[in-house]
């Protein structure tokens, strides 16, 4: 298996058939190995109803149907370790970044990168539907307290579109303590504490604006960056 594709989902039931579909119409143009898995998060809707209603028309799909609510790190973490994809992408169910700028993302690892993290704040990254200001300025805000108790080396940790070899997701996402909010940082500090070659690549992004996250969020996000912090110091990690 070349190329698998992991997407995390919790109450999609209303954008996850047009993302798998798009998805599909480019993988199966690919002359490789691939497959697809859905990780649905415990949710309320038909998220599941409507991913399994997609198999005969969506080849290699999977469905892994959780009945609880775990948080988006811990489905992401069961869907990479539940993969058999020698390359492992985890991406948003609302398609913010389609999959074929994967294809981008691939000739990284032949030159000697384990992870290859998708960023909007890279030379070349195009935002094609900015957020409003307000949350461009938490995100802002939320980087730069990245930057300062866990700098994982890139500029954009929480891109929901990362590429990990299989060596890397085997070795990382066993160590992975933190399923929520700041679940991104956490991988990418372990990858870096671990010795794993990062590369930030540009990435065309959509924002959708069904998604929001509010100021209760980010404060959630602070304390999980702290605890990110002192796993780090107290040799956790590696």
């Amino acid at each position: 298996m070349y190329l698998s594709v992991i997407i995390p989902a919790y109450n999609e039931e209303k954008r996850i058939g047009a993302t798998l579909l798009s998805i599909h119409q480019y993988l199966s143009k690919q002359s490789y190995q691939y497959e697809i898995l859905v990780v649905n998060d415990g949710s309320k809707d038909g998220t599941s109803t409507v991913v399994s209603s997609l198999k005969e028309q969506v080849a290699n799909l999977v469905l892994i149907d959780n009945k609880k609510n775990h948080g988006k790190g811990w489905v992401v973490k069961q869907g990479v370790l539940t993969a058999q994809g020698d390359y492992r992408l985890f991406m948003d169910a609302d398609n913010s970044t389609t999959v074929d700028q994967v294809e981008g993302f691939l000739p990284y690892f032949s030159q000697g990168y384990d992870i290859v993290a998708g960023s909007r704040r890279t030379t070349g990254a195009k935002i094609e539907v900015k957020q409003n200001l307000f949350r461009d300025f938490l995100g802002g805000a939320f980087r730069f307290l990245v930057h300062i108790l866990a700098p994982v080396g890139v500029g954009d940790s929480q891109a929901g579109f990362k590429a990990f070899s299989r060596r890397a997701a085997e070795a990382v996402f066993p160590q992975q303590t933190i399923f929520r909010w700041a679940f991104d940082v956490e991988i990418l500090t372990i990858a870096k504490k671990l010795g794993f070659k990062i590369k930030e690549a540009p990435i065309n992004w959509v924002n959708d604006e069904q998604s929001h996250v509010k100021f209760g969020g980010m404060v959630k996000m602070f304390f999980e960056v702290l605890q990110v912090r002192i796993n780090l110091l107290s040799g956790i990690y590696g």
